[in-house]
This record gives C-alpha cells, structure tokens and sequence, in this order.
C-alpha cells in the first residue's frame, strides 16, 4: 500500500472521528437545553413595562422556578411557602454579598441544621423588589438555587391556577 493510501485513509478516519464528536455534541446541546426548559421553564423570564403582575409556570416536577437576583447578582429561584426565610446555599454567600451572622437552628425536611443570619439588602423576582430580607446561609445546600421563603412571599398575594402561578403585590 502506497504512503498516499494510508494517508487518505488516516484523514478519512479523522473525519468520520471529528463528524462523530461534532454529532455528539449537537445531541448534547439540545438535549441539556431541553432538560434544562423542563427544569426551569420560566428561565428566561422577562417582564415588559410596568408590569405589576408576574406569571410562573410549573416545572416538570411540580415546583416554581424563577430567575431573580439577590443584591444585583442573578440567582435561580425556588418558591417554598413552606419555608419560612429565605435559604441561600451558603457556598454563594461571598458572591453574592452576603455576610455570615449568628448560627441559629432551623428545621428543615431533613432534620435540624445550623445555619447562619443574615440579610439580603435587595432582592428581585421579576418586577418586584424587597429589601432588608431576614435570610440565612444554609451549609447543607449544595445546588445553586435559593429557597424563596415567606420572609418575601408574604409581601406578595399569590393565586394558583392549574400549572400556573400569578404573583401580584398585595392589594394590586
């Protein structure tokens, strides 16, 4: 066989190896998009002028997921009325300006935690702002989403319909 044989052949082989990564990584685009919408259909939440109403819509499986920010910085959203601050993983405190105060206990699903106070200066989901938030740094959280408690959901009225959550402030 001759070199130029081998040659081509080697640049074939290298093609047919480079359309394979180049397929594999076009499946793996769509599909984590996908998963991704499934996880957190309201991602790419915007809310257009003077809105004063915020509309979720129901993950896949069955929670409230939103984008929103905590003093500036964006963050992802879980709303619990169950909870009763806000719980922020405490790996993102420091990116998010967050100052460890006081340990304290809380009861959580999983039993008794100790977290640490602290206070959100400003914190934003859609068109609505609170500031001064009672909140605490949870050690045992390793996700990146924030539990939304009711130390911010009891400013706002909220109503359920079928897969579909509308967030107004109170009294609008």
């Amino acid at each position: 066989m001759s070199d130029d044989t081998t040659t081509q052949r080697r640049i074939g082989r290298g093609m047919i190896v480079l359309a394979w990564l180049a397929a594999l990584a076009v499946l793996w685009l769509f599909f984590d998009d996908a998963l991704d919408r499934r996880e957190n259909p309201n991602r790419n939440l915007s809310v257009q002028g003077d809105s004063s109403e915020l509309v979720l819509t129901r993950n896949r499986a069955g929670h409230y997921v939103a984008p929103g920010t905590i003093n500036g910085q964006p963050v992802v959203f879980l709303l619990d009325t169950g909870a009763t601050q806000v719980s922020v993983p405490a790996h993102l405190g420091p990116n998010l300006g967050l100052t460890p105060g006081a340990p304290m206990q809380v009861m959580t699903a999983n039993g008794a935690v100790t977290v640490r106070a602290t206070t959100i200066d400003e914190l934003g989901l859609g068109p609505f702002r609170i500031h001064n938030v009672r909140s605490h740094l949870n050690p045992g959280f390793r996700d990146e989403q924030v539990l939304l408690g009711m130390s911010v959901l009891k400013h706002l009225e909220f109503t359920q319909r079928g897969n579909t959550l509308i967030l107004r402030p109170h009294g609008g």
